[in-house]
């Protein structure tokens, strides 16, 4: 662990310690400040990324979590990596990395503070009480400019903060960026046939019709709960997920060590599902279960079928959240596809600090255009709904 004694006036005195593996923090202590309702946030989580070789230096993502100590008391951690690049991250920064290069500049390495590969809304600043009480918007940036600068870094990124952490990063004149994302809703509706109900005649059918034309071509779907999970069924959901990356031409950011430490430590939040057909797997998808969200994040096929990513990967899981009581659907970035299935759009946010004073202020004019993008997409997307106007 390193050490980099950093103050803010008007703070009560803190010490911030960059833990280099996530071996240096207990999973006690780590828990106790992320709880475990949100899976992507579990100590278990963090060390099966790290301890399966998926987030070290050599892949780019070296481990530099910080901790916040109020004299012996750890107070707080932000999950944290210092980059080599902006690969699995979704907040999309490779233009302003292109610009910094054509002017003969350093972009990299980059302190980022997020969930490695993992699109989704959640806390970020792990905070007890006390010290979130304690700081201010413009202290928690002035610490955060000081780590990365410390830590030699020429910018940080903080992603997909939840509404609370937002409200603690909001500070005036600070690099903010917003995004659109498509998460489902659910109404506590009975059944599938129930949420249907509620849309539009139109859309109702075609729902419908994509669901029978999955059945008719012998398509069946099997369910693993993560304490069901047989090492057959994670070896071919793993061939399907390394297959999705492999058609785009890149390497998969996960490994089936991954995907096993996530089955043997976090069972209860891991659902797997299976598309069968003449009794051999085609298809899976992974999701992953919070309090009250279902997250579907990891999807493969060898062969494509007609409506079968919709089917797998959206409608199971609606009926997934249904009969679990959950409350939210969050089916990961992207999505126009989504909105016509009645996924609604929600603003994402990340904020940023550049070193560099003239590509802030670049960097700070494109994030105000786009965010009148953003919200002008994110308008029209809710005028285009699938719901009945009197559900």
């Amino acid at each position: 662990m390193n050490d980099i004694s950093t103050s803010v006036r008007d703070v009560p005195p803190l010490r911030l310690v960059v833990a280099r593996s996530i071996d240096d923090i207990s999973a006690a202590d780590w828990d106790l400040l992320s709880g475990t309702g949100n899976p992507f946030l579990r100590y278990a989580f963090f060390a099966a990324l790290e301890h399966s070789g998926c987030t070290t230096a050599d892949t780019g993502w070296a481990p530099a979590h910080l901790m916040f100590f109020q004299g012996d008391r750890l107070a707080g951690i932000i999950p944290a990596f210092r980059k080599s690049h902006s690969m699995g991250e979704y907040v999309f920064d490779w233009g302003w990395a292109d610009a910094y290069a054509r002017y003969g500049l350093d972009y990299y390495p980059k302190l980022l503070m997020a969930v490695p590969f993992t699109p989704s809304q959640g806390r970020r600043l792990l905070f007890d009480a006390e010290l979130r009480e304690s700081l201010t918007p413009d202290a928690l940036h002035h610490l955060l400019d000081q780590a990365a600068a410390e830590l030699g870094c020429h910018s940080w990124h903080l992603l997909f903060p939840n509404a609370n952490d937002q409200a603690l990063l909001d500070a005036p004149d600070r690099l903010h960026r917003q995004g659109c994302q498509f998460h489902w809703f659910n109404r506590d509706y009975a059944d599938f046939e129930d949420f249907l109900a509620r849309l539009t005649s139109r859309k109702r059918k075609s729902i419908r019709k994509e669901r029978r034309q999955v059945a008719d071509q012998g398509i069946r779907f099997a369910h693993f709960p993560g304490a069901e999970l047989p090492d057959h069924v994670l070896d071919a959901f793993h061939v399907f997920y390394q297959a999705t990356y492999l058609k785009r031409g890149q390497r998969p950011y996960l490994n089936r060590e991954f995907f096993q430490a996530l089955r043997d430590h976090q069972p209860e939040q891991m659902h797997v599902i299976m598309a069968v057909k003449d009794g051999e797997m085609i298809a899976g998808a992974l999701f992953l279960i919070g309090e009250d969200t279902l997250y579907g994040r990891y999807w493969g096929c060898l062969e494509e079928y007609q409506h079968l990513h919709f089917e797998t990967c959206y409608y199971q899981g609606i009926e997934l959240a249904i009969e679990r009581g959950l409350r939210c659907f969050d089916a990961g970035a992207q999505g126009e596809h989504k909105l016509v299935r009645g996924f609604e759009p929600q603003l994402t946010h990340s904020w940023h600090w550049v070193a560099h004073p003239g590509f802030a202020e670049a960097i700070a004019d494109f994030c105000a255009e786009e965010a009148d993008d953003i919200e002008r997409y994110r308008d029209a997307a809710l005028e285009a709904l699938p719901y009945r106007q009197d559900r």
